[in-house]
This record gives C-alpha cells, sequence and structure tokens, in this order.
C-alpha cells in the first residue's frame, strides 16, 4: 500500500484552507519583503519560481493572504487613530455591517468582554474624529455606548500574524 500526501494547500472539515509548512514559508518571506521576485523566494523555500508562482496566486485566490501597501497614515494626511469600543443592542450584523462601509474604519472586530465591537478608525484631524464618533457611529441604529481610546504614539505595527 502507497502513503498518499495529502494535497498542498487543501481545506480542512470547516472549509477552512490548511496551509503547509512550504506555503507558511513562502508567506513568511513575502511579510518581510512584499515585493520579494518568485525566483529568491523560491530559492528560500526549495520551489522553482514557477511552482512558487502558483503557490502564491492559490494562496491569494483562497483568500488566505493579500499583497498590499502599507502606509503610514501621519505621512499621508491622516493626524489621528484611534480604536473605539462600541455595545450594541440586539443584533450586531446590522452595526457591523454599516460600519465596514466607513472609509475610515479599518476593521471591524466582534468582540466577548466589554464590548461587542471595537474598530479602528483613522481620521485626518480630531474635527475629523469628532465627526466621525458623534455624527456617524454614535448614530447607527442600535449602538448604545461608545469608547475611544485616541492613539498618541503608535509603537510597533506589524503584518505576520499565523507564521511566527
Amino acid at each position: 500500500m502507497r502513503d498518499v500526501a495529502p494535497p498542498r494547500n487543501s481545506h480542512d472539515r470547516t472549509g477552512t484552507p490548511s496551509i503547509d509548512s512550504v506555503s507558511l514559508a513562502i508567506i513568511e518571506q513575502l511579510q518581510e519583503d512584499g515585493r520579494r521576485p518568485y525566483a529568491a523566494i523560491g530559492k528560500a523555500v526549495g520551489l522553482s519560481e514557477a511552482a512558487v508562482r502558483q503557490r502564491v496566486q492559490k494562496l491569494l485566490d483562497q483568500g488566505v493572504m493579500q499583497i498590499v501597501a502599507v502606509t503610514d497614515p501621519l505621512t499621508v494626511g491622516f493626524r489621528r487613530q484611534a480604536m473605539v469600543g462600541i455595545n450594541v443592542e440586539g443584533d450586531l450584523d446590522p452595526v457591523a455591517d454599516a460600519l465596514t462601509t466607513m472609509e475610515e474604519v479599518e476593521y471591524v472586530v466582534m468582540t466577548a468582554g466589554s464590548f461587542d465591537l471595537i474598530i479602528e478608525i483613522v481620521c485626518e484631524d480630531d474635527d475629523h474624529l469628532l465627526e466621525m464618533i458623534n455624527k456617524r457611529i454614535r448614530t447607527l441604529p442600535g449602538v448604545r455606548t461608545t469608547e475611544s481610546f485616541v492613539y498618541l504614539k503608535l509603537r510597533k505595527q506589524t503584518y505576520t500574524w499565523g507564521t511566527r
């Protein structure tokens, strides 16, 4: 009887893509430098340039990763960032959905604990932040309370989730 290896980047029982160690190594390479050539990645992980290209495309197609340019908000005119904890009355989904449509909202997380939702917002200045919280977030149907945590200085920001 022959041993058959599971297919690379297959899915587990929940439908979530399962990532093998080679794909994780490719992701790590791209997290260090999103512009690293496929040939250099291939050399580091033991694959050909074409095999790396195929794996990267599959990871992108599966939604496992994205390759994006990350800016420093301060250098592009956004001088105010804040985390906002939100408590909701009733169903969280409509409030979360409304928040995801707001350009200033960078991420939305449903949580367990003191807040139902936590969001991060990036604004041009304090007036913009006030307008976001007072006129756009607090007025959403279902929003009961908000608590804002204004960023004074960003000390660390990484994007190495899932590989280290």
